[in-house]
């Protein structure tokens, strides 16, 4: 007989007692503790529809025996199937990251499931990358205002002055995108902040 420990921590059991839309830190810490947990959201992340169970077992197998899953074993899917099913899934749904039909074995991520994903280090997030935007700018307009002073067609044909200008607004409208950019990006993070206990 398996002794695996089913009891949910008081700290997940107790979200169903508080609102739908919140979680508390520890309860998030709780479930980002174990790499299942984690690679089952990021598993659902990547996969961005219901996965089913045997599906998701045999991904993550593969990767905690850093094979295939073709080249898994039986005794390998059954671990980690037999934990999902028993532990981590249903301490996923307790807690409102997850949907997880046991009877059907059928999961995807639920509302809540944003609040972990940000404390995840997965390649689906975009990465800021404004330092390459800068970057184009100050080339193009360093060659730009070059060519103009040197007299080098067509820029022979504009001011230097005008050349110099229109290098300006270009880094003032990339500056004023990139502040945009991240105002928008952190009320989304204070939002997200804000359903955290």
């Amino acid at each position: 007989m398996s002794s695996i420990d089913t009891s949910l921590p008081e700290e997940i059991t107790s979200v169903t007692e508080d609102e739908d839309d919140q979680l508390s830190k520890d309860v998030i810490f709780e479930l980002l503790k174990n790499r299942r947990r984690r690679e089952v959201l990021t598993y659902l992340l990547e996969a961005d529809d219901t996965v089913t169970l045997g599906e998701l077992a045999e991904q993550i197998a593969a990767w905690e025996n850093d094979t295939d899953v073709n080249a898994l074993s039986s005794d390998q899917r059954k671990r980690v199937y037999v934990a999902l099913y028993q532990t981590h899934l249903p301490k996923m749904d307790d807690a409102g990251i997850i949907e997880y039909d046991q009877d059907r074995g059928l999961i995807e991520l639920s509302d809540n499931a944003d609040l972990l994903m940000m404390y995840l280090d997965t390649d689906t997030h975009r990465t800021d990358r404004w330092d390459r935007w800068y970057a184009l700018v100050s080339v193009v307009g360093a060659a730009a205002i070059t060519a103009a002073v040197l007299g080098v067609p067509p820029f022979s044909f504009v001011p230097s002055v005008a050349v110099a200008v229109v290098v300006v607004v270009a880094f003032l409208s990339l500056s004023i995108a990139h502040v945009a950019v991240n105002h928008r990006r952190n009320q989304d993070v204070d939002g997200k902040l804000s359903r955290i206990e």
